[in-house]
């Protein structure tokens, strides 16, 4: 076991990466974040901990599940801080989903100006709504909607 003044508390390890001592349990438990266990089985942490935390949150913030996270995290060392390089390795995986995530936010973006300054709120023209009325081979009505109960008694 460590010096005790290198490891942190489940209390200090939440205060300072912001996470709910809970979502802490629960990331240890999924063995994403290693402990120790002190003789009174308490659980500590190595302050490389801190940075594994502030990983998942990023991936999360971006989509990444979490079994990708789990994946991604096999690789990063539990007895030291990761380094930059071990950053970058990782990460560059990741940066086509956010340029996916970064087009389709734009390409939001920009039909939502088209559709506020048209004012059409026709479901039939609307580029946002229904891009390219791709439902109106089908007929009149919402298609795409699950059917009520009244829609079967009919």
């Amino acid at each position: 076991m460590r010096a005790a003044e290198e490891l942190l508390t489940i209390g200090e390890l939440a205060g300072r990466s912001g996470f709910a001592t809970s979502a802490v349990r629960f990331y240890d438990k999924e063995g994403l974040v290693p402990a120790e266990r002190t003789s009174g089985n308490q659980r500590r942490y190595p302050r490389s901990a801190l940075r594994r935390l502030a990983f998942i949150r990023a991936a999360q913030n971006i989509g990444v599940p979490l079994a990708e996270i789990r994946e991604a995290l096999t690789d990063l060392p539990d007895t030291r801080t990761p380094t930059k390089a071990d950053w970058a390795r990782l990460s560059k995986h990741w940066r086509a989903r956010l340029d996916a995530q970064i087009a389709g936010l734009e390409a939001l973006r920009d039909d939502l100006d088209s559709c506020i300054g048209c004012g059409c709120l026709s479901l039939q023209r609307c580029a946002l709504y229904n891009p390219g009325d791709l439902v109106a081979a089908r007929g009149p009505g919402a298609r795409l909607l699950p059917p009520t109960v009244r829609d079967h008694q009919s």
